[in-house]
Protein backbone atom coordinates (compact mmCIF):
# COMPACT_ATOMS: atom_id res chain seq x y z
CA UNK A 1 0.00 0.00 0.00
CA UNK A 2 1.66 3.26 -1.13
CA UNK A 3 1.38 6.29 1.17
CA UNK A 4 -0.98 8.97 0.44
CA UNK A 5 -0.22 13.05 0.52
CA UNK A 6 -3.94 13.05 2.23
CA UNK A 7 -3.19 15.36 5.41
CA UNK A 8 -4.92 13.98 8.63
CA UNK A 9 -6.20 15.98 11.73
CA UNK A 10 -3.47 14.75 14.36
CA UNK A 11 -3.99 11.58 16.23
CA UNK A 12 -3.50 10.46 19.62
CA UNK A 13 -6.46 13.10 20.97
CA UNK A 14 -9.10 11.18 23.36
CA UNK A 15 -12.38 12.81 24.34
CA UNK A 16 -13.48 15.59 26.54
CA UNK A 17 -11.67 14.26 29.86
CA UNK A 18 -13.94 15.71 32.89
CA UNK A 19 -17.30 14.70 31.10
CA UNK A 20 -18.87 17.62 31.13
CA UNK A 21 -20.66 20.45 28.90
CA UNK A 22 -17.95 22.97 29.92
CA UNK A 23 -15.11 20.44 29.61
CA UNK A 24 -16.49 19.26 26.05
CA UNK A 25 -16.90 23.21 24.64
CA UNK A 26 -13.28 23.57 25.72
CA UNK A 27 -12.11 20.27 23.95
CA UNK A 28 -13.32 21.89 20.97
CA UNK A 29 -12.27 25.28 21.02
CA UNK A 30 -8.81 24.34 21.70
CA UNK A 31 -8.53 22.47 19.00
CA UNK A 32 -9.35 25.18 16.25
CA UNK A 33 -11.96 22.42 15.11
CA UNK A 34 -14.77 24.21 12.47
CA UNK A 35 -17.37 21.96 12.80
CA UNK A 36 -19.20 19.81 15.16
CA UNK A 37 -20.41 16.12 13.56
CA UNK A 38 -23.45 15.02 15.66
CA UNK A 39 -24.40 11.27 15.55
CA UNK A 40 -26.50 9.23 17.19
CA UNK A 41 -27.39 5.12 16.11
CA UNK A 42 -30.93 4.00 14.53
CA UNK A 43 -32.57 1.14 15.54
CA UNK A 44 -30.78 -1.10 13.38
CA UNK A 45 -27.40 -0.24 14.14
CA UNK A 46 -26.74 2.61 11.14
CA UNK A 47 -24.64 5.82 12.48
CA UNK A 48 -26.99 8.45 11.47
CA UNK A 49 -25.18 12.40 11.21
CA UNK A 50 -25.29 15.36 10.54
CA UNK A 51 -22.84 18.52 10.82
CA UNK A 52 -23.46 22.00 12.73
CA UNK A 53 -21.23 25.24 12.72
CA UNK A 54 -18.66 24.88 15.91
CA UNK A 55 -20.17 28.65 17.01
CA UNK A 56 -23.61 26.83 18.01
CA UNK A 57 -21.50 24.31 20.13
CA UNK A 58 -22.31 25.51 23.30
CA UNK A 59 -22.86 24.48 26.58
CA UNK A 60 -26.83 25.16 26.70
CA UNK A 61 -26.48 23.00 24.05
CA UNK A 62 -26.23 19.80 26.06
CA UNK A 63 -28.64 21.23 28.22
CA UNK A 64 -31.51 22.56 25.10
CA UNK A 65 -30.30 19.98 22.70
CA UNK A 66 -31.30 19.67 18.64
CA UNK A 67 -33.98 19.21 17.07
CA UNK A 68 -34.42 16.18 14.36
CA UNK A 69 -37.17 14.56 11.77
CA UNK A 70 -37.74 11.17 13.58
CA UNK A 71 -39.91 10.21 11.14
CA UNK A 72 -37.67 10.27 8.61
CA UNK A 73 -35.19 7.53 10.54
CA UNK A 74 -36.54 3.88 9.42
CA UNK A 75 -38.30 2.73 12.85
CA UNK A 76 -38.63 6.01 14.99
CA UNK A 77 -41.44 8.05 14.81
CA UNK A 78 -44.93 8.77 12.60
CA UNK A 79 -45.11 11.34 10.25
CA UNK A 80 -47.28 13.24 12.93
CA UNK A 81 -45.12 12.91 16.03
CA UNK A 82 -41.58 13.30 14.09
CA UNK A 83 -40.56 16.33 16.08
CA UNK A 84 -37.71 14.86 18.61
CA UNK A 85 -34.30 16.09 20.03
CA UNK A 86 -30.74 15.04 19.84
CA UNK A 87 -28.92 15.91 23.61
CA UNK A 88 -24.89 15.64 23.40
CA UNK A 89 -23.15 13.01 25.51
CA UNK A 90 -19.75 15.17 26.46
CA UNK A 91 -18.49 12.15 27.45
CA UNK A 92 -17.87 11.05 23.57
CA UNK A 93 -15.91 14.30 22.31
CA UNK A 94 -13.26 13.32 20.07
CA UNK A 95 -11.52 14.27 16.73
CA UNK A 96 -12.64 12.86 13.90
CA UNK A 97 -9.63 11.44 11.90
CA UNK A 98 -11.21 11.94 8.14
CA UNK A 99 -12.96 15.12 8.34
CA UNK A 100 -10.42 17.72 8.25
CA UNK A 101 -11.15 20.14 11.51
CA UNK A 102 -14.16 18.34 12.72
CA UNK A 103 -15.07 17.00 16.05
CA UNK A 104 -17.42 14.61 16.80
CA UNK A 105 -19.85 13.97 19.18
CA UNK A 106 -22.22 11.17 20.22
CA UNK A 107 -26.42 11.75 20.78
CA UNK A 108 -29.08 10.90 23.52
CA UNK A 109 -32.71 10.95 22.35
CA UNK A 110 -35.47 12.49 23.73
CA UNK A 111 -39.04 13.94 23.45
CA UNK A 112 -38.88 17.45 22.98
CA UNK A 113 -42.24 18.10 24.65
CA UNK A 114 -41.81 15.68 27.78
CA UNK A 115 -38.30 15.43 27.47
CA UNK A 116 -38.25 12.04 28.39
CA UNK A 117 -35.54 9.68 26.92
CA UNK A 118 -36.84 7.81 23.75
CA UNK A 119 -37.46 4.20 23.67
CA UNK A 120 -36.66 2.92 20.27
CA UNK A 121 -33.07 5.05 21.14
CA UNK A 122 -30.54 2.32 21.26
CA UNK A 123 -27.81 3.56 23.20
CA UNK A 124 -31.12 3.77 26.07
CA UNK A 125 -31.43 0.62 25.71
CA UNK A 126 -27.92 -0.16 26.75
CA UNK A 127 -28.10 2.35 29.21
CA UNK A 128 -31.04 0.86 31.18
CA UNK A 129 -29.76 -2.62 30.86
CA UNK A 130 -27.10 -1.49 33.20
CA UNK A 131 -29.45 0.10 35.25
CA UNK A 132 -31.52 -3.03 35.48
CA UNK A 133 -28.16 -5.61 36.28
CA UNK A 134 -27.28 -3.37 39.16
CA UNK A 135 -30.88 -2.75 40.55
CA UNK A 136 -31.44 -6.54 40.52
CA UNK A 137 -28.12 -7.00 42.73
CA UNK A 138 -26.77 -9.61 40.89
CA UNK A 139 -23.80 -7.37 39.62
CA UNK A 140 -22.69 -3.58 39.16
CA UNK A 141 -20.67 -3.57 35.57
CA UNK A 142 -21.12 -5.71 32.79
CA UNK A 143 -17.53 -6.14 30.15
CA UNK A 144 -17.90 -6.90 26.38
CA UNK A 145 -14.97 -7.91 24.50
CA UNK A 146 -16.60 -8.20 20.75
CA UNK A 147 -14.38 -9.55 18.03
CA UNK A 148 -16.20 -8.21 14.66
CA UNK A 149 -14.36 -9.93 11.53
CA UNK A 150 -14.88 -8.17 8.32
CA UNK A 151 -13.46 -8.41 4.51
CA UNK A 152 -11.93 -5.82 2.72
CA UNK A 153 -12.50 -6.05 -0.96
CA UNK A 154 -10.63 -4.24 -3.64
CA UNK A 155 -14.06 -4.08 -5.48
CA UNK A 156 -17.64 -4.69 -4.85
CA UNK A 157 -20.30 -4.57 -7.26
CA UNK A 158 -24.29 -5.70 -6.74
CA UNK A 159 -27.42 -5.05 -9.28
CA UNK A 160 -30.87 -6.27 -8.08
CA UNK A 161 -33.62 -5.35 -11.34
CA UNK A 162 -36.70 -7.21 -12.63
CA UNK A 163 -34.77 -8.42 -14.97
CA UNK A 164 -31.25 -9.06 -14.02
CA UNK A 165 -29.50 -9.82 -10.42
CA UNK A 166 -26.22 -10.92 -8.78
CA UNK A 167 -22.70 -9.30 -7.43
CA UNK A 168 -19.33 -8.92 -7.95
CA UNK A 169 -16.38 -8.96 -5.62
CA UNK A 170 -12.70 -8.40 -6.55
CA UNK A 171 -9.93 -8.95 -4.83
CA UNK A 172 -6.35 -8.77 -5.39
CA UNK A 173 -5.38 -11.91 -3.04
CA UNK A 174 -8.64 -14.22 -3.64
CA UNK A 175 -7.87 -17.55 -5.28
CA UNK A 176 -10.11 -17.00 -8.33
CA UNK A 177 -8.18 -14.11 -9.38
CA UNK A 178 -4.71 -15.79 -9.69
CA UNK A 179 -4.89 -15.36 -13.50
CA UNK A 180 -4.96 -11.82 -13.03
CA UNK A 181 -1.96 -9.76 -13.12
CA UNK A 182 -2.98 -7.25 -10.89
CA UNK A 183 -2.98 -9.65 -8.05
CA UNK A 184 0.64 -9.90 -7.93
CA UNK A 185 0.46 -13.76 -7.11
CA UNK A 186 0.41 -15.39 -3.66
CA UNK A 187 -3.06 -15.58 -3.71
CA UNK A 188 -5.00 -17.70 -0.56
CA UNK A 189 -7.28 -20.45 -1.17
CA UNK A 190 -10.71 -21.38 0.04
CA UNK A 191 -10.53 -21.10 3.99
CA UNK A 192 -6.74 -20.58 3.53
CA UNK A 193 -6.20 -17.04 5.15
CA UNK A 194 -5.33 -17.57 8.82
CA UNK A 195 -2.18 -16.47 10.25
CA UNK A 196 -0.58 -15.84 6.22
CA UNK A 197 2.44 -13.28 6.01
CA UNK A 198 2.94 -10.81 3.78
CA UNK A 199 3.23 -11.39 0.92
CA UNK A 200 0.14 -13.46 0.88
CA UNK A 201 -1.38 -11.19 3.60
CA UNK A 202 -1.90 -8.10 1.70
CA UNK A 203 -3.92 -6.16 3.96
CA UNK A 204 -1.26 -6.13 6.50
CA UNK A 205 -0.61 -2.18 6.10
CA UNK A 206 -4.23 -1.51 5.80
CA UNK A 207 -4.88 -2.95 9.19
CA UNK A 208 -2.24 -1.38 10.55
CA UNK A 209 -3.54 1.91 9.42
CA UNK A 210 -7.04 0.98 11.35
CA UNK A 211 -5.50 0.37 14.33
CA UNK A 212 -3.37 3.33 14.01
CA UNK A 213 -7.23 5.82 13.74
CA UNK A 214 -8.47 3.43 16.66
CA UNK A 215 -5.99 4.34 18.78
CA UNK A 216 -6.18 7.68 17.95
CA UNK A 217 -9.48 8.43 19.03
CA UNK A 218 -8.95 5.98 22.39
CA UNK A 219 -9.71 2.63 21.39
CA UNK A 220 -7.48 0.10 22.54
CA UNK A 221 -6.06 -2.57 20.15
CA UNK A 222 -5.04 -5.86 21.63
CA UNK A 223 -4.12 -7.70 18.01
CA UNK A 224 -5.10 -7.48 14.44
CA UNK A 225 -4.50 -10.39 12.22
CA UNK A 226 -6.19 -11.97 8.57
CA UNK A 227 -9.04 -14.26 8.85
CA UNK A 228 -9.62 -18.06 7.82
CA UNK A 229 -11.49 -17.02 4.23
CA UNK A 230 -9.79 -15.54 1.39
CA UNK A 231 -10.40 -12.46 -0.50
CA UNK A 232 -9.41 -10.25 2.46
CA UNK A 233 -11.17 -11.61 5.26
CA UNK A 234 -9.66 -9.53 8.38
CA UNK A 235 -10.51 -9.22 12.42
CA UNK A 236 -8.91 -6.81 14.47
CA UNK A 237 -9.78 -6.94 18.06
CA UNK A 238 -10.46 -4.53 20.60
CA UNK A 239 -9.58 -4.75 24.70
CA UNK A 240 -12.97 -5.62 27.36
CA UNK A 241 -14.81 -1.86 27.94
CA UNK A 242 -18.07 -1.54 30.01
CA UNK A 243 -21.35 -2.57 28.15
CA UNK A 244 -22.14 1.15 26.69
CA UNK A 245 -18.81 2.52 26.18
CA UNK A 246 -17.87 -0.81 23.90
CA UNK A 247 -20.96 -0.54 21.95
CA UNK A 248 -19.98 2.96 21.41
CA UNK A 249 -16.46 1.87 20.17
CA UNK A 250 -18.06 -0.44 18.20
CA UNK A 251 -20.01 1.91 16.04
CA UNK A 252 -16.90 4.23 15.56
CA UNK A 253 -14.78 0.89 14.50
CA UNK A 254 -16.85 0.20 11.95
CA UNK A 255 -16.76 3.98 10.46
CA UNK A 256 -12.93 3.77 10.98
CA UNK A 257 -12.69 0.63 9.03
CA UNK A 258 -14.98 1.91 6.21
CA UNK A 259 -13.20 4.65 5.82
CA UNK A 260 -9.55 3.47 5.99
CA UNK A 261 -10.70 0.94 3.61
CA UNK A 262 -12.17 3.60 1.27
CA UNK A 263 -9.10 5.98 1.58
CA UNK A 264 -7.10 2.89 -0.02
CA UNK A 265 -9.87 3.06 -3.02
CA UNK A 266 -11.05 -0.45 -1.30
CA UNK A 267 -14.63 -1.37 0.28
CA UNK A 268 -14.89 -2.63 3.66
CA UNK A 269 -18.37 -5.24 4.20
CA UNK A 270 -19.16 -6.61 6.91
CA UNK A 271 -21.67 -9.06 5.56
CA UNK A 272 -21.96 -12.02 7.78
CA UNK A 273 -21.49 -14.69 4.23
CA UNK A 274 -20.42 -12.01 1.10
CA UNK A 275 -18.52 -15.27 -0.44
CA UNK A 276 -20.20 -19.03 -1.08
CA UNK A 277 -17.85 -21.91 0.04
CA UNK A 278 -15.93 -20.12 2.28
CA UNK A 279 -15.89 -18.73 6.34
CA UNK A 280 -18.17 -16.25 7.15
CA UNK A 281 -17.58 -13.06 9.23
CA UNK A 282 -18.85 -13.30 13.02
CA UNK A 283 -18.74 -11.27 15.90
CA UNK A 284 -17.82 -13.31 18.73
CA UNK A 285 -19.01 -11.58 22.20
CA UNK A 286 -17.06 -12.14 25.21
CA UNK A 287 -18.61 -11.52 28.51
CA UNK A 288 -17.97 -11.17 32.21
CA UNK A 289 -19.71 -10.01 34.56
CA UNK A 290 -18.46 -7.91 37.98
CA UNK A 291 -19.49 -6.95 41.34
CA UNK A 292 -17.55 -4.75 43.80
CA UNK A 293 -14.50 -4.43 41.57
CA UNK A 294 -14.43 -8.50 41.60
CA UNK A 295 -15.13 -10.77 38.82
CA UNK A 296 -18.44 -13.42 39.33
CA UNK A 297 -17.41 -15.69 36.61
CA UNK A 298 -14.58 -17.69 38.26
CA UNK A 299 -14.82 -20.61 40.93
CA UNK A 300 -11.55 -23.33 40.63
CA UNK A 301 -13.68 -25.86 41.31
CA UNK A 302 -16.26 -25.24 38.52
CA UNK A 303 -16.60 -27.24 34.91
CA UNK A 304 -14.10 -24.85 32.96
CA UNK A 305 -13.35 -22.54 36.35
CA UNK A 306 -17.16 -21.20 36.15
CA UNK A 307 -18.77 -20.10 38.78
CA UNK A 308 -22.45 -21.19 39.33
CA UNK A 309 -23.48 -17.90 38.55
CA UNK A 310 -21.39 -17.84 34.98
CA UNK A 311 -22.56 -21.53 34.41
CA UNK A 312 -26.38 -20.38 34.64
CA UNK A 313 -25.58 -17.00 32.92
CA UNK A 314 -24.61 -19.42 30.14
CA UNK A 315 -28.20 -21.82 30.78
CA UNK A 316 -30.14 -18.09 29.97
CA UNK A 317 -28.06 -17.41 27.12
CA UNK A 318 -28.48 -20.56 25.83
CA UNK A 319 -32.08 -21.22 26.85
CA UNK A 320 -32.99 -17.28 24.79
CA UNK A 321 -30.68 -18.00 22.09
CA UNK A 322 -33.35 -18.30 19.17
CA UNK A 323 -34.68 -14.63 20.60
CA UNK A 324 -31.39 -13.53 20.78
CA UNK A 325 -30.36 -13.68 17.73
CA UNK A 326 -32.64 -11.44 16.71
CA UNK A 327 -30.68 -8.91 17.84
CA UNK A 328 -27.43 -10.30 17.25
CA UNK A 329 -27.33 -12.23 13.88
CA UNK A 330 -30.22 -9.95 12.52
CA UNK A 331 -30.02 -10.20 8.57
CA UNK A 332 -31.16 -12.57 6.18
CA UNK A 333 -27.31 -13.19 5.63
CA UNK A 334 -27.39 -13.79 9.06
CA UNK A 335 -28.27 -17.53 8.39
CA UNK A 336 -26.03 -18.01 4.94
CA UNK A 337 -23.27 -17.87 8.36
CA UNK A 338 -25.23 -20.36 10.53
CA UNK A 339 -25.16 -23.29 8.76
CA UNK A 340 -22.97 -26.65 9.27
CA UNK A 341 -19.37 -26.29 8.34
CA UNK A 342 -17.44 -22.95 7.55
CA UNK A 343 -16.43 -23.34 11.99
CA UNK A 344 -20.13 -21.66 12.25
CA UNK A 345 -21.24 -22.08 15.58
CA UNK A 346 -24.67 -23.33 15.44
CA UNK A 347 -24.64 -25.99 18.23
CA UNK A 348 -26.50 -24.52 21.05
CA UNK A 349 -24.04 -26.07 23.95
CA UNK A 350 -21.62 -24.75 25.65
CA UNK A 351 -17.60 -26.16 26.02
CA UNK A 352 -13.72 -25.38 27.50
CA UNK A 353 -12.00 -24.73 24.04
CA UNK A 354 -14.39 -26.00 21.94
CA UNK A 355 -14.93 -23.48 18.43
CA UNK A 356 -18.47 -26.10 17.39
CA UNK A 357 -20.06 -24.78 20.27
CA UNK A 358 -22.51 -21.79 20.42
CA UNK A 359 -20.90 -20.94 23.76
CA UNK A 360 -16.66 -21.15 24.29
CA UNK A 361 -15.07 -21.14 27.55
CA UNK A 362 -11.70 -19.30 26.42
CA UNK A 363 -9.03 -21.28 28.35
CA UNK A 364 -5.93 -18.78 27.56
CA UNK A 365 -5.39 -17.59 30.81
CA UNK A 366 -5.75 -19.32 34.53
CA UNK A 367 -6.60 -15.71 35.72
CA UNK A 368 -9.66 -15.49 37.69
CA UNK A 369 -10.13 -11.56 36.42
CA UNK A 370 -9.53 -12.98 32.67
CA UNK A 371 -12.84 -15.81 33.29
CA UNK A 372 -15.55 -15.10 30.50
CA UNK A 373 -17.92 -16.72 28.71
CA UNK A 374 -17.81 -16.34 24.53
CA UNK A 375 -21.32 -16.00 23.29
CA UNK A 376 -20.27 -17.20 18.75
CA UNK A 377 -23.42 -17.02 17.20
CA UNK A 378 -23.56 -12.84 17.14
CA UNK A 379 -22.26 -11.56 13.69
CA UNK A 380 -21.37 -8.00 13.08
CA UNK A 381 -24.41 -6.35 11.20
CA UNK A 382 -25.98 -6.61 14.60
CA UNK A 383 -26.43 -3.42 16.56
CA UNK A 384 -24.02 -3.51 19.21
CA UNK A 385 -26.57 -1.51 21.88
CA UNK A 386 -29.06 -4.14 21.40
CA UNK A 387 -27.30 -6.91 20.95
CA UNK A 388 -24.85 -6.28 23.98
CA UNK A 389 -27.55 -5.67 26.17
CA UNK A 390 -29.75 -8.55 24.92
CA UNK A 391 -26.58 -10.99 25.65
CA UNK A 392 -26.62 -9.92 29.25
CA UNK A 393 -30.31 -9.54 30.07
CA UNK A 394 -30.70 -13.25 29.07
CA UNK A 395 -27.77 -13.89 31.14
CA UNK A 396 -29.16 -12.23 34.21
CA UNK A 397 -32.36 -14.12 33.69
CA UNK A 398 -30.38 -17.43 33.68
CA UNK A 399 -28.78 -16.30 37.17
CA UNK A 400 -31.98 -15.05 38.79
CA UNK A 401 -33.84 -18.08 37.72
CA UNK A 402 -30.76 -20.91 38.17
CA UNK A 403 -31.39 -21.89 34.87
CA UNK A 404 -29.18 -24.93 33.67
CA UNK A 405 -27.13 -25.28 30.36
CA UNK A 406 -26.94 -28.80 28.61
CA UNK A 407 -24.28 -30.39 30.18
CA UNK A 408 -21.03 -29.09 28.50
CA UNK A 409 -19.71 -31.36 25.22
CA UNK A 410 -15.76 -31.28 24.56
CA UNK A 411 -16.30 -33.43 21.28
CA UNK A 412 -16.10 -31.90 18.05
CA UNK A 413 -19.51 -31.03 17.76
CA UNK A 414 -20.08 -31.47 13.76
CA UNK A 415 -18.74 -34.67 14.09
CA UNK A 416 -21.07 -36.30 15.99
CA UNK A 417 -22.40 -39.65 15.69
CA UNK A 418 -26.46 -39.06 14.46
CA UNK A 419 -27.89 -40.15 17.23
CA UNK A 420 -25.67 -37.77 19.65
CA UNK A 421 -26.43 -34.88 16.77
CA UNK A 422 -30.09 -35.08 17.47
CA UNK A 423 -29.99 -34.57 20.54
CA UNK A 424 -28.27 -31.11 20.06
CA UNK A 425 -30.32 -27.95 19.92
CA UNK A 426 -28.83 -25.95 16.83
CA UNK A 427 -29.68 -22.79 15.49
CA UNK A 428 -32.71 -21.72 13.86
CA UNK A 429 -31.79 -21.11 10.04
CA UNK A 430 -33.93 -18.24 9.04
CA UNK A 431 -34.08 -14.71 9.97
CA UNK A 432 -37.90 -15.25 9.93
CA UNK A 433 -37.39 -17.96 12.25
CA UNK A 434 -35.77 -16.25 15.23
CA UNK A 435 -38.28 -13.33 15.03
CA UNK A 436 -40.92 -15.54 15.24
CA UNK A 437 -38.78 -16.85 18.08
CA UNK A 438 -38.67 -13.29 19.78
CA UNK A 439 -42.29 -12.45 19.24
CA UNK A 440 -42.95 -16.05 21.77
CA UNK A 441 -39.74 -15.14 23.90
CA UNK A 442 -39.17 -11.54 25.29
CA UNK A 443 -40.44 -11.30 28.87
CA UNK A 444 -36.82 -11.50 29.65
CA UNK A 445 -35.96 -8.18 28.20
CA UNK A 446 -38.83 -6.26 28.93
CA UNK A 447 -37.72 -6.87 32.75
CA UNK A 448 -36.75 -3.32 34.34
CA UNK A 449 -38.50 -1.69 30.97
CA UNK A 450 -35.10 -2.16 29.19
CA UNK A 451 -36.62 -3.55 25.74
CA UNK A 452 -39.86 -1.85 25.67
CA UNK A 453 -42.96 -3.19 23.76
CA UNK A 454 -42.95 -0.96 20.96
CA UNK A 455 -39.41 -1.19 20.35
CA UNK A 456 -39.78 -4.74 20.16
CA UNK A 457 -42.83 -4.96 17.87
CA UNK A 458 -41.50 -2.36 15.75
CA UNK A 459 -38.36 -4.31 15.33
CA UNK A 460 -39.85 -7.47 14.42
CA UNK A 461 -42.65 -5.73 12.17
CA UNK A 462 -39.84 -4.29 10.09
CA UNK A 463 -37.08 -6.87 10.29
CA UNK A 464 -39.99 -9.22 8.56
CA UNK A 465 -39.97 -6.79 5.73
CA UNK A 466 -36.62 -7.44 4.78
CA UNK A 467 -37.93 -11.46 5.03
CA UNK A 468 -40.09 -10.58 2.14
CA UNK A 469 -37.90 -8.64 0.00
CA UNK A 470 -35.59 -11.74 -0.40
CA UNK A 471 -38.25 -14.02 -0.14
CA UNK A 472 -39.71 -12.86 -3.51
CA UNK A 473 -36.80 -12.18 -5.44
CA UNK A 474 -36.10 -14.93 -8.06
CA UNK A 475 -32.32 -15.84 -6.89
CA UNK A 476 -29.68 -16.69 -9.25
CA UNK A 477 -29.05 -20.18 -8.43
CA UNK A 478 -32.77 -21.32 -8.88
CA UNK A 479 -32.11 -20.09 -12.39
CA UNK A 480 -29.02 -22.79 -12.55
CA UNK A 481 -31.49 -25.24 -10.74
CA UNK A 482 -34.34 -24.86 -12.63
CA UNK A 483 -34.38 -23.06 -15.72
CA UNK A 484 -34.43 -26.05 -18.17
CA UNK A 485 -37.27 -27.28 -16.43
Amino acid sequence: MEETDKQRPARHLKGAPDANAKSAVEFVTNHNVRSVDVRFTDLFGKLQHFTMSVRDFTEELFDEGVGFDGSSIRGFQSINESDMLLVPDPTTVHLDPFMNDAAVVFCRIEDPLTRERYSRDPRYVAEKCIQYLRSSGVADQAFIGPEPEFFVFNELTYETAPQRAGFCIRSDEAHWQSHDGECGGYTTPAKGGYFPCPPRDKLHLVRQEIVDELEGVGIEVEVHHHEVASAGQCEIDMRFRPLVEMADQVQLFKYIVHNVAADNGMVACFMPKPLSGDNGSGMHIHISLWKDNESLMYDEQGYAGLSDEARYFVGGVLKHAPALLAFCAPTTNSYRRLVPGYEAPINLMYSQRNRSACVRVPMYSKSPKSKRIEFRAPDPTANPYLAFAACVMAGIDGIQNRIEPPKPLDKDLYELPPEEKGLVRQTPGSLRAVLEALAADNDFLTQGDVFTKDLIDIYIKLKLEECDRVDLKPHPEEFAMYADS
